[in-house]
C-alpha cells in the first residue's frame, strides 16, 4: 500500500513537471506577468538634432506589430522581401508621432497634420532646415509628406508614388526641391503567373569558379525575373514644395540615386540583365550613369558586370570600379576604387587598389588619387590638402588610416593609425564630422588636429572620450571622458573647438538621456530630455562586471545580474542563465580585452536574457567566448576546445562567487550563439539545459564559408565536420530548446537547419523541443511571436533548470 502511494505521488509530481507536453497546444502563449510587463513597456523616442543643436526631432515608434501584419502578402525575390501592395519593403513598421523639442527651453511642440494612421519613415531635412520630408506607408502605397518647420505642421505632398523597393528613394536638392524615385506610371498591371511553366529551369557553368555564400529568397524561375523587373521599374521625378512634379530622365530599373553636392548632377545606378539565380540583387549587373539635374545623360561612367564569380575569402572583391561616390568637399567630383589583383586576396601586390577621381563635366580621363596595400574602406574628406583614407584586411584584422593630399596625389600618404580592428584598448575612435556649405559631412579639424570620438576601451570596460588626434605626431589629447558610475558618449559636437557638445548619459538604473555639456563655461551639464525608465520593475537589480581566467591564462569577462537584495554567501546559490556569442581573434592579448560597460543602462529588449532576473535567476550576460588562432593558425582549428574551456571558466567563476548553483546552469544564444549552445551540449555535460534560437547546426549546408571562416568545406572538411553540432547529435544528453523563425532570411541560418538538427536529436533519443515561429525572420517582430518565445524559454528553464534538484529527488 505504501509502495502504491509512492508510485502515485511520483506520477503526480512528474505530471506537474512535464504537463505542458501532455497537454500539447498550438496557440500563442503569454509569459508570466513579470516578463510580460518588461516586454510590453513603451519604447523610448529616437532623436535627430538640428545642425547647431538648438532643437531636436523626437520620433516615437510604434510597438511591435501583430502577427496579422506579418502575415500580409510578401514577395521573396532576388534576396529582397517586398510588399507587393506598396512597392516597398514588407513588414514596414515606422514612426507614429513626431515632436519638436527646443534644446535650451525644453519646450516640446507637437507636429500637427500628421497622417491619420501614421507609419512614417525616411526623415530628411532640407539643406536650410526649413523643411523636413518623410514617407508614409499605407496599405496600398507610399506617399511623401512635408513638414514646415516654421509652422510645425505637416501636409501630404504627393500621392502614393514612391518606389521604396530597393536603395534610397528621396533626396533634397540645394534649392529646396525633392528628387524622388517613383513607381513608373506606365509599368502596367501586376504580372500574372503563367498557368504552366514554359519549360525547365536550367543553370549551367562553363568552368569559371563561382563560390557563393548561402543566400535566401533568390530568383527561381522566369516569373520571378518578371516580378523583379516589374517592381524595380522606376521613374525619377522632381517634386516641388507645392507638390507639382515632373519626370527626370528615362524610366528604368533604378538601383540607387545620388546627387552631386552642388545639385547639378545625378549619379544613377541602373540594374540590367542577365539576372542571377545564384546571388541577390545587389550583385546583379548595372550601369552607372551621370545625368544633369534635368535628366540628360552626360556620362556612362561604368558598366558593372554580374558578380557571380568572385574569388573566395572575405577579402575578395569585384573587378572594375566600385564604391563610386561624390567627394563631399567639392561641387561635383567623383571618386572610386579599382582592384588591381583581380579581386583575389591571394594575389600578393604592393598596390592592391587604386583610387581614381573624375571632375565635372566628366569629359577628361580619370586621375589617380591614391593607392592601397589592403582593401579600400573609404575616405573622410576635409579639403584639397587633407583627407583620411581607410584600408582594411579581414584575415589579419588590419585597420589602417592614412592622411592623403588630394591636390598632390604624388605625395606619399602618411599612415596615422595602424591597429587590429579587434583592439579596443588602442582604438582612437572615429573622426567627428560636421556639415559643410554643401550639406555634406566633412572632418572637423584644425590644421593637423582631427577631432575624434572613441569607445574608450579599458580593463574597466568602455569609458568613451572626445579627443584631438595630431595627424603629424599621432598623439591624442583627451578633451572630455565619461566618468564612473555613468556610461556617457558624445552624440553631437556643436562648435569648432569641440568645447560644446551633446552627450547620451546613462547608468545601470538611469534611463539614457541627452545632456548639453560645455567644457569651457563653468556651468553644470544641462539635461535636455527626460525619458521615462521603461524597465522600472528591475531598477533595483544588481549588476557587476567580472573578469576571470581561462585554463590557459586568457582573461575573460562577463556581466552578472542578480535579483534585488540577493547576497552571495548568505542566500542560497541561484539557478543561472548564461548568454553568449562566440567571436574569433588573431591575438590572445586582444581576445582578453574587456568589452562593454558595467555602467550601461539595463534595458531589456526582446532578445535579452535579463527577463529571468525577475524569475529568481542569476544572469551571466555578454559572457566572453573568444576563439583565438594566432599567426598562421585559424581560430576555428581550436573552436571546440576553446569553447569548452570558456564555458568551464565562466561556470567556475559564477559558482566561486557564491552566486550560481553549478547543477542548475543553462546556456543560450541567438544565431551564432545558438550554434555555440548546440556545440557545448554536444561536447560537455556542464549544463542543465540549453536554448538555441535561429541557429545553424550543419556546416556542410554553408560550404563556402560562414561567420569568420574563410576556407571552403573542400579546403577544411575536418573543420566543417567537427564544428557541426549535427555531426554529434548522438552525444547530446542535455535538454535543448530550438526556436527558429519560419521565414528566416539570414545567410546560412535556413529554417531547415533547426528542422534537420531536431530530427537528428530525436532519432538519437535526446530531450529536445522545436518551435517554429510563423512568418518571422532571423529576428522576431510580432507581439504574439515574442511573447510566445519568452513563454517557451521560461517554461523550459523552469522545468529543466530551476526545478532540476526536485526532479532528481523524485527520480
Amino acid at each position: 500500500m505504501k509502495l502504491r502511494a509512492t508510485i502515485i505521488f511520483v506520477f503526480v509530481v512528474l505530471l506537474g513537471f512535464f504537463g505542458f507536453e501532455v497537454t500539447a497546444q498550438n496557440t500563442y502563449q503569454t509569459p508570466p506577468k513579470s516578463i510580460a510587463d518588461l516586454i510590453n513597456a513603451p519604447s523610448t523616442p529616437s532623436v535627430r538634432f538640428s545642425k547647431n543643436g538648438d532643437w531636436m526631432i523626437l520620433m516615437e515608434r510604434s510597438d511591435n506589430p501583430s502577427i496579422e501584419v506579418l502575415s500580409e502578402p510578401e514577395l521573396k525575390i532576388a534576396g529582397m522581401r517586398i510588399n507587393p501592395a506598396t512597392s516597398g519593403p514588407s513588414r514596414q513598421i515606422g514612426v507614429e508621432n513626431i515632436k519638436i523639442k527646443k534644446t535650451q527651453s525644453g519646450e516640446e511642440i507637437q507636429i500637427l497634420g500628421l497622417p491619420a494612421q501614421p507609419n512614417m519613415g525616411d526623415f530628411r531635412f532640407s539643406h536650410d532646415e526649413k523643411y523636413m520630408v518623410f514617407t508614409q506607408t499605407d496599405s496600398d502605397g507610399i506617399s511623401l509628406w512635408l513638414v514646415d518647420l516654421s509652422s510645425n505642421s505637416a501636409r501630404k505632398l504627393t500621392d502614393k508614388i514612391v518606389n521604396d523597393v530597393y536603395g534610397n528613394s528621396v533626396l533634397w536638392t540645394p534649392d529646396n526641391k525633392l528628387l524622388v524615385k517613383a513607381v513608373n506610371p506606365t509599368r502596367g498591371a501586376f504580372p500574372i503567373r503563367p498557368a504552366a511553366p514554359a519549360g525547365p529551369i536550367i543553370q549551367e557553368t562553363t568552368g569559371d569558379a563561382a563560390p557563393s555564400r548561402t543566400y535566401q529568397d533568390l530568383l527561381e524561375n522566369p516569373y520571378d525575373e518578371t516580378l523583379f523587373a516589374y517592381f524595380m521599374d522606376s521613374q525619377l521625378m522632381e517634386v516641388g514644395l507645392d507638390g507639382n512634379k515632373k519626370s527626370i530622365g528615362s524610366a528604368g530599373m533604378i538601383k540607387s540615386i545620388d546627387l552631386s553636392p552642388d545639385g547639378n548632377y545625378i549619379m544613377v545606378d541602373l540594374i540590367k540583365k542577365p539576372f542571377s539565380y545564384l546571388v541577390p540583387a545587389n550583385r546583379f549587373p548595372y550601369d552607372v550613369e551621370i545625368w544633369t539635374k534635368a535628366g540628360e545623360k552626360v556620362k556612362a561612367l561604368a558598366q558593372i558586370p554580374l558578380d557571380e564569380n568572385r574569388p573566395t575569402g572575405f577579402d575578395a572583391t569585384v573587378t572594375g570600379p566600385r564604391n563610386i561616390s561624390w567627394r563631399a568637399d567639392k561641387p561635383a567630383v567623383l571618386y572610386w576604387v579599382e582592384a588591381q589583383d583581380g579581386g583575389d586576396a591571394r594575389v600578393d601586390m604592393k598596390e592592391r587598389e587604386i583610387v581614381y577621381t573624375l571632375a565635372a563635366p566628366f569629359a577628361g580621363t580619370k586621375q589617380k588619387l591614391a593607392t592601397s596595400s589592403y582593401r579600400f574602406a573609404g575616405i573622410d574628406w576635409s579639403d584639397d590638402s587633407f583627407a583620411i583614407m581607410s584600408e582594411r584586411w579581414s584575415r589579419s584584422r588590419k585597420d589602417i588610416r592614412s592622411v592623403i593630399n588630394p591636390s598632390n596625389p604624388s605625395q606619399a600618404k602618411q599612415v596615422i593609425i595602424e591597429r587590429s580592428s579587434d583592439d579596443l584598448y588602442n582604438d582612437p575612435g572615429d573622426p567627428v564630422m560636421v556639415e559643410n556649405e554643401f550639406g555634406e559631412n566633412v572632418l572637423l579639424r584644425k590644421g593637423d588636429l582631427v577631432y575624434m570620438t572613441s569607445p574608450g576601451g579599458s580593463p574597466e570596460g568602455n569609458m568613451p572620450y572626445l579627443s584631438t588626434f595630431n595627424s603629424k605626431t599621432q598623439e591624442e589629447k583627451i578633451i572630455w571622458r565619461s566618468q564612473a558610475p555613468y556610461y556617457e558618449r558624445v552624440a553631437k559636437v556643436l562648435n569648432d573647438d569641440a568645447s560644446e557638445f551633446i552627450t547620451i548619459k546613462e547608468s545601470t538604473d538611469i534611463q539614457p538621456n541627452y545632456w548639453l555639456v560645455n567644457t569651457k563655461k563653468r556651468i553644470a551639464p544641462q539635461q535636455l530630455t527626460n525619458f521615462d525608465n521603461p524597465s522600472e520593475s528591475i531598477k533595483g537589480i544588481q549588476k557587476q562586471l567580472v573578469t576571470y581566467k581561462r585554463n590557459d591564462g586568457l582573461t575573460l569577462s562577463a556581466v552578472i545580474y542578480t535579483p534585488e537584495g540577493f547576497e552571495p554567501g548568505k542566500d542560497a546559490p541561484l539557478p543561472v542563465l548564461m548568454w553568449a556569442y562566440p567571436r574569433e581573434y588573431k591575438s590572445k592579448e586582444v581576445a582578453a580585452q574587456v568589452r562593454g560597460s558595467q555602467y550601461a543602462f539595463t534595458r531589456v529588449n526582446y532578445g535579452s536574457p535579463l527577463f529571468w532576473v525577475t524569475r529568481g535567476y542569476a544572469i551571466m550576460d555578454r559572457t566572453e567566448m573568444p576563439i583565438v588562432g594566432e599567426g598562421d593558425k585559424e581560430p576555428n582549428d581550436y573552436f571546440i576546445d576553446q569553447l569548452v574551456a570558456n564555458a568551464e571558466a565562466a561556470i567556475d567563476e559564477i559558482v566561486d562567487l557564491g552566486i550560481g548553483d553549478r547543477s542548475r546552469i543553462a546556456v543560450g544564444g541567438h544565431s551564432y550563439g545558438a550554434f555555440m549552445t548546440a556545440n557545448l551540449l554536444s561536447h560537455t555535460n556542464l549544463f542543465a539545459a540549453g536554448i538555441a534560437r535561429s541557429g545553424a547546426y550543419n556546416r556542410t549546408l554553408t560550404p563556402f564559408g560562414f561567420q569568420y571562416e574563410q576556407r571552403t568545406y573542400w579546403e577544411a572538411p575536418e573543420v566543417y565536420f567537427n564544428m557541426s553540432p549535427f555531426s554529434f547529435a548522438h552525444k547530446v544528453e542535455t535538454p535543448i530548446l530550438l526556436i527558429h523563425g519560419q521565414a528566416d532570411n539570414n545567410s546560412g541560418t535556413f529554417p531547415i537547419q533547426s528542422e534537420r538538427y531536431y530530427n537528428a536529436l530525436k532519432g538519437h533519443g535526446a530531450t529536445a523541443r522545436l518551435v517554429f515561429l510563423p512568418n518571422e525572420s532571423h529576428g522576431y517582430s510580432a507581439k504574439e511571436s515574442i511573447n510566445h518565445m519568452l513563454w517557451e524559454m521560461d517554461t523550459w528553464l523552469e522545468k529543466y533548470v530551476k526545478s532540476k534538484n526536485e526532479l532528481e529527488k523524485v527520480k
